[in-house]
Formats: C-alpha cells, sequence, structure tokens
C-alpha cells in the first residue's frame, strides 16, 4: 500500500473561491521510503490575494508568481490529481486536509468537472488524537518542529514531503506504522464524493465532544443555580450595610463554583452589597487571579480587584 502525501497552495481564498496555484505531492512506501516528489504548478486564472488564516496580513510563497502564467490552469492537471488521489492502492493523506480538500472541491465546480471521490486522513488529526487535545489545531510548522522534522513552509511540495516526515516522525514515537496508528486510535478517514465533504472522526474526537457537552450542561446547571439565588434575594438585601453602595461581579469559573459562589453572594447581600453580571458595571471583581476579558472589562471601569481567597475570609463564608 502506497502513501500520497499532497498540499495545495492557492492564489486566493475566498469563502466560495479557491484558486489553485500548486499542488504538491510526495508518495512513498509503507516504510516512509520515498519513490516520488512533485510540484504540479498551475495558472490559477486569477491575481493573487494571499492572507493568514484571520484574513491579516498576507503570506509569501516562494515561487515567481509570473512563471505561474506559463503554466496551464486546473482542468489541464485534473486528471493526473484525480488519478493519484483515487488510486485504490493508496492511503492519501495532508496536514489540515479539509482544506485542501475544499479548494479541489471548490476548484472542480468553478470548471465543471466531475467530483473528486477518495478517502483521506489528516496528520494534524493524528496529533490531536495522540496528544488528547481536539481544541488545538497544531500547525504544520509546530508539528514539525515538535517532531523535529525541517521544511521551507508554503512550497506544496515541501509541505507535502514535511507532512510525510511528520508522519513517519508520529508514527516512530507511537511504536506502530501507518495502519498501526490508525487503528490505534480508531480513526476514521475523511471523504469526498460527489462533492460533499466528511470530516475524519474517531473514539477519541467522540469522547472529547460527549464530556465538552457535559461541561456545558454542568456549566448551564450552574448558572441557573447562580443566578436564581441572585434573583432571589438582591431585592432582600440588606441596608445600609457594612457593603452599602459595592456592586460585586464574579468572573465566570467563580460563578460556576456554586459550593462558594452562592454562600459568597449570599453574605454580600446580607451586607447591603448589590451583585451584577456585567463587570463594567461594579466596583468590585472577584476572581481567582488576574487577567481575562471580564477583569479587564472590570479594572477598565474602574473596578477594584480582590482575589477569591481574600474575600472568602473577609465574608466569612469558608
Amino acid at each position: 500500500m502506497k502513501h500520497v502525501f499532497f498540499d495545495i497552495e492557492c492564489a486566493c481564498v475566498f469563502k466560495s473561491v479557491a484558486k489553485i496555484c500548486a499542488f504538491g505531492y510526495v508518495v512513498t512506501d509503507e516504510n516512509f521510503n520515498l519513490l516520488v516528489r512533485e510540484d504540479i504548478l498551475m495558472n490559477p486564472k486569477g491575481k493573487f490575494h494571499l492572507t493568514d488564516r484571520k484574513g491579516g496580513e498576507g503570506i509569501v510563497l516562494p515561487y515567481e508568481y509570473e512563471d505561474f502564467k506559463k503554466y496551464p490552469p486546473f482542468p489541464a492537471a485534473y486528471r493526473r490529481i484525480k488519478a493519484l488521489l483515487e488510486d485504490k492502492d493508496a492511503v492519501v493523506l495532508g496536514h489540515a486536509t479539509l482544506n485542501d480538500v475544499n479548494y479541489l472541491n471548490l476548484e472542480t465546480k468553478r470548471y465543471k468537472l466531475p467530483s473528486f471521490r477518495f478517502d483521506w486522513h489528516d496528520t494534524q488529526f493524528f496529533w490531536m488524537n495522540t496528544e488528547k487535545k481536539f481544541g488545538q489545531q497544531l500547525g504544520l510548522g509546530a508539528m514539525a518542529e515538535a517532531l523535529g522534522v525541517e521544511f521551507v513552509p508554503h512550497r506544496a511540495v515541501d509541505d507535502a514531503y514535511a507532512t510525510m516526515r511528520v508522519c513517519e516522525a508520529l508514527c516512530k514515537r507511537e511504536g506502530v506504522n501507518l495502519a498501526g496508528l490508525i487503528e490505534k486510535y480508531r480513526i476514521r478517514a475523511g471523504r469526498i464524493d460527489n462533492y460533499q465533504i466528511r470530516q475524519p472522526y474517531s473514539i477519541g474526537l467522540k469522547n472529547f465532544i460527549a464530556e465538552r457537552e457535559e461541561q456545558r450542561e454542568a456549566h448551564h446547571r450552574a448558572h441557573e443555580q447562580f443566578y436564581r439565588v441572585v434573583n432571589k434575594y438582591m431585592h432582600r438585601r440588606k441596608k445600609g450595610g457594612a457593603l452599602e453602595g459595592k456592586t460585586f461581579c464574579f468572573a465566570k469559573d467563580v460563578e460556576d463554583d456554586v459550593e462558594i459562589s452562592v454562600k459568597l453572594v449570599q453574605a454580600i447581600f446580607a451586607s447591603g452589597g448589590k451583585y451584577t453580571s456585567h463587570p463594567a458595571e461594579c466596583n468590585v471583581y472577584i476572581a481567582r487571579d488576574e487577567g481575562g476579558v471580564r477583569y479587564e472589562n472590570a479594572v477598565a471601569g474602574g473596578a477594584a480587584f480582590v482575589p477569591l481567597d481574600e474575600c472568602v475570609e473577609a465574608l466569612g463564608t469558608v
């Protein structure tokens, strides 16, 4: 079984447009021995408008942009690329592969060509499974650095080669071959067929989604419980108490810790204080540590920061 690693560079990418200018790929055997390494360049039939993932300052491709005009556009390379990716004797891989698969999808639609149809894997998703960090999308550069792989970024064939070396290093670290890595983490390949794209999936991702949903539900329950107390006792607070004129706001993680937050807000009301969910409206902000958007908004509004431990001790709610 061959391994085909590929990467794509585009002259521009918008929501429904991706004008491909380079398709780089490497082919290896099952032991990651290099068989083919090639950059297929093509005329994107459009201007270069390159931005980073956030739409900010443009990246620079290590090519002479004028050279792309010497090559035919995507349709001329379509059959070669299709045969390569749809080879039944090959496992197709990339890094953040969903992006590149989407570029292929958009170009086939642009030129009214038949859809690609192949399964694909993603080394970024492999990394997420091995590290159990599904909320972190590690770029190829960072992953290559972590695994000791060097490459020139944004040259399609070099990115494809680095992806291969990253995959090889990851397999060595895990003590398995590629098939063993996929089996170990029970990874289902992504797929494109009839212009429809299915993302990769795994048991690890399934568990992560379930845990995240459980955390969201726990947060929702804690939020409701805390604000039931706030709404019930806010207008029953003691008038003229020691905290009269003081309006408090807690960090979200403090609100969610109802074993502490409920007792604390009741003690505040018992001393004449008020509570607000808007940090810019408080004059006392309670959190475990400094930092965060809520903290910044509270301090910008003139609030005093009081560490949670000090507040708990002062109000006798330990």
